[in-house]
């Protein structure tokens, strides 16, 4: 739903199509001087656009370092669509004089597009979001629309019924005279999302193999890891959603020579999903099955494992001018042994406190109480110092903290390229 301080985009730009029609091109040429003083202060809120590029296709607006300072803030979000492209959202919020404008627009950019492509089409998108806090200043007297596209009707038949693929073959390899790494990755994935299914099959195959050479002796090790998950969802309502999360794990590091486990599951979304951009409140339960193989006799005397597990995640994430938080917590244990368990915390934050001001913070902890894979022969030394193998462990965590304050010109209009940034 879009909502504009004055007049809808719709009726906007059939009235300017209509003065152009009858008028012809506008002519006169405000001097810079004026159309900086009149331009509204635009804060562009998005961290992977093309900066340069915008400020150099869209010159007629002043661009500001802070939010504070802006009559616009432009907030774009992005996330993934089925077919491997993405779906950017642009929220324009106004502030000071504008402060009850604020307006909605999408794009859907293609899986094969390039970056140029993607960087033009959401720059067109700005523009057209622009259109509503520029109409009433001598910026519209430069400003002409014109249609390039055709206007028949074209049915396009999908002969690959919405499933898109994508195959990645890596190989990568360092060396020195006492030390040398090789290692080679393989990733497929299948995907067919629509409104109401999301299916997702994907694989990975990868080695790692280090070599060093201490004195006269080589310590080589190496390490293997092969992954299968297959995802099917079924959307219920805006809210409800349940599905089936099965996979086929194998990994030396762990050693698991081979473990299947499938579990059904519900989610329930607290926000609609055609909010996912802007916020999410998710909480998934799942109950299932796992039966395992492990390389080496395990420290609990087994080579083989049958079983059933549950497990609740809460997920929640909100995108806001004033900053972004995302918070993750995931709990599971084991029936046989409630002891058997596993709760891992992920939390990030990023504030902007006051003008120049921000403070951002993230980090993890995972208590581990479900090493039952572990072998019972002790690790060689090499195994420990190459980190080739999973060691016992009562807990795990990392974290980051920082501040950062920004000040002088407000304004930040001109590109300069030379010599790189």
């Amino acid at each position: 739903m879009r909502i504009l301080c004055c007049l809808s985009l719709q009726s906007l730009y059939g009235m300017l199509v209509l003065l152009n029609t009858l008028f012809g091109s506008f002519s006169g040429c405000p001097d810079d001087t004026t159309l900086a003083q009149v331009a509204p202060n635009v804060y562009l809120d998005c961290w992977f656009c093309d900066f340069d590029y915008i400020r150099i296709e869209i010159p007629y607006v002043n661009y500001v370092y802070d939010r504070a300072n802006a009559d616009i803030h432009i907030l774009i979000t992005r996330q993934h669509t089925g077919s491997g492209g993405r779906e950017y959202t642009l929220i324009f919020l106004g502030q000071n004089t504008f402060s009850s404008c604020r307006d909605t627009l999408s794009l859907i950019t293609l899986y094969d597009d390039t970056e140029d492509e993607v960087r033009r089409k959401l720059t067109h998108l700005i523009e057209i979001g622009l259109i509503p806090y520029i109409y009433d200043t001598a910026i519209m007297e430069n400003l002409s629309i014109a249609y390039e596209g055709k206007l028949d009707t074209v049915y396009i038949e999908d002969k690959w019924k919405l499933w898109f693929f994508r195959i990645n073959f890596s190989g990568y390899f360092d060396g020195e005279a006492t030390a040398s790494s090789n290692s080679f990755t393989n990733r497929l994935t299948a995907d067919r999302i629509t409104e109401d299914w999301k299916i997702r099959l994907s694989s990975r195959l990868s080695y790692e193999k280090d070599t060093y050479k201490i004195d006269d002796k080589i310590l080589s090790s190496s390490e293997s890891h092969k992954r299968f998950r297959l995802l099917v969802v079924k959307s219920v309502t805006n809210h409800w959603s349940v599905g089936i999360n099965s996979r086929f794990f194998s990994s030396t590091y762990d050693n698991i020579g081979s473990a299947f486990s499938s579990s059904p599951g519900v989610e329930y979304n607290f926000f609609p999903y055609s909010e996912s951009t802007m916020k999410e409140f998710r909480i998934l339960y799942e109950v299932g099955y796992e039966f395992d193989h492990y390389y080496q006799e395990t420290i609990f005397s087994k080579t083989t494992d049958q079983l059933l597990q549950e497990s609740l995640e809460i997920a929640y994430q909100t995108k806001n001018p004033w900053g972004r938080i995302d918070m993750f917590l995931r709990g599971s244990h084991y029936f046989h042994d409630l002891t058997k368990n596993h709760l891992s915390i992920y939390s990030e934050i990023s504030l902007r406190l006051f003008k120049g001001f921000s403070f951002y913070m993230e980090g993890g902890y995972s208590r581990i109480r479900d090493q039952l894979s572990l072998p019972k022969s002790d690790a060689t030394l090499d195994q420990i110092l190459l980190r080739r193998r999973q060691l016992e462990t009562q807990y795990s965590y990392w974290g980051e903290v920082g501040l950062e304050f920004s000040f002088g010109s407000m304004y930040n209009n001109i590109v300069n390229p030379r010599f790189g940034d």
